[in-house]
């Protein structure tokens, strides 16, 4: 069985990759019936040379291959016919920007596996970069507080060499009393508490974090049920939400008044109540001055967002005001970090995670008929599958 390592082609180009060398030499002595073939690249985290000095093949043409693997979409007329891929699609929610290229997919008799939607019996995700955007995006919060505060100065994450030298200049971060609220339990929520805990900044309950004043800098994570609330007042749980959350409001407004920091790393579904307003933001209790939004949704539940920043520009000012984008250092304008792709900043320990996991959960099973794989392929033999009909008239129309 030969596996190709796709080039990153879409832009802006992406820098990370499926599988590190190290990855690729392992998958090979422990699996003797897999081949890897690398496609040539200068973009990537790691050069042709790390891949041949571990005794991996490189070559423009991996057309040969038998399975392709990816990180982002790949380019429609890059596509070969007949293969099965990997990568991210981002045509599960029917999004328009890709509707030609699932169409293409389909007509290229190609079998297309997402990693978005390779998952776990209890239907937990196996893959994804969230941990990584989590870790990165709370080291760019504290970074926009260190610099609107003038407390620190520390480097922006796409200027570290990797996740030891980002974690380094954590070290000059200097919090006082501050409180910092995480919102999300889930691969971007660990992910964001396993940068602040790298600051042994202590985590509090709900109800310490909103009586009581500390000396020293504490963390609140919350779960949905902890800033949402039925209208009706009855009582609710996570499973009343998911089907019914029309029928709640949030609560999250408790929480402003004693925030300094906030990370936003909650999955955000279609119909919820927004955490936040721009009316509330307006209000005199709302306290936060920084919102390091992970999630970002843009002009939705979190309201300071108006806008994704970039990778090399991460931080922009919300004016409560007037609505708008100001210069984030003036005294009544918020911090907002909204970098969409924050994975991208540590491509090499970013790729190395996902690489691990691609490993230990997929690589075993690619030679079968495991429903792990069935049930996260999205099209085969020119069709959907029965598990993405759904996707019938997104692609007929």
């Amino acid at each position: 069985m030969k596996l190709g390592i796709l080039r990153e082609e879409k832009i802006p180009v992406d820098k990370r990759t499926p599988f590190s060398p190290s990855q690729c030499k392992r998958i090979i002595n422990d699996f003797p019936n897999i081949e890897i073939y690398v496609q040539s690249s200068q973009f990537r985290c790691y050069n042709d040379n790390e891949y041949i000095s571990n005794n991996i093949s490189v070559s423009e043409d991996i057309s040969f291959c038998d399975i392709l693997f990816g990180i982002k979409e790949v380019p429609s007329n890059n596509l070969i016919a007949d293969k099965t891929y990997f990568f991210f699609s981002h045509t599960i929610k029917k999004q328009d920007y890709n509707r030609e290229l699932l169409k293409n997919i389909i007509s290229l008799n190609i079998r297309m596996i997402d990693y978005e939607v390779l998952k776990f019996k209890n239907g937990k995700r196996i893959l994804g970069f969230g941990r990584y955007a989590g870790v990165i995006g709370a080291y760019n919060g504290l970074l926009a507080y260190g610099l609107k505060t003038n407390l620190f100065d520390i480097k922006p994450a796409h200027l570290c060499l990797d996740r030891k030298e980002m974690d380094y200049e954590l070290k000059k971060v200097v919090l006082k009393n501050e409180k910092l609220l995480v919102t999300g339990k889930g691969r971007v929520g660990k992910g964001i508490i396993e940068t602040l805990k790298k600051l042994n900044i202590t985590e509090v309950n709900i109800e310490d974090y909103l009586t009581k004043e500390f000396n020293y800098p504490v963390f609140l994570n919350i779960d949905v049920l902890d800033y949402n609330e039925r209208v009706d007042e009855k009582n609710s749980n996570f499973l009343d939400f998911i089907n019914n959350n029309k029928e709640y409001k949030s609560s999250f407004m408790k929480f402003v008044s004693k925030t300094n920091i906030y990370f936003a790393g909650h999955f955000y579904a279609n119909g919820a109540p927004y955490l936040f307003t721009r009316k509330d933001v307006r209000s005199k209790q709302f306290n936060i001055s920084v919102v390091a939004d992970i999630s970002c949704d843009i002009d939705g539940p979190v309201a300071t967002t108006i806008r994704a920043s970039k990778i090399t520009d991460p931080i922009y000012g919300y004016n409560k005001i007037t609505e708008s984008e100001d210069d984030f250092m003036k005294d009544d304008v918020i911090a907002v970090m909204a970098v969409d792709n924050l994975p991208c900043e540590l491509p090499k320990d970013a790729s190395n995670d996902f690489g691990e996991n691609l490993i230990k959960h997929i690589i075993p099973i690619l030679n079968s008929n495991n429903s792990i794989l069935e049930d996260a392929t999205i099209c085969k033999d020119g069709d959907l599958t029965k598990n993405f009909e759904y996707l019938r008239d997104f692609i007929n129309s």
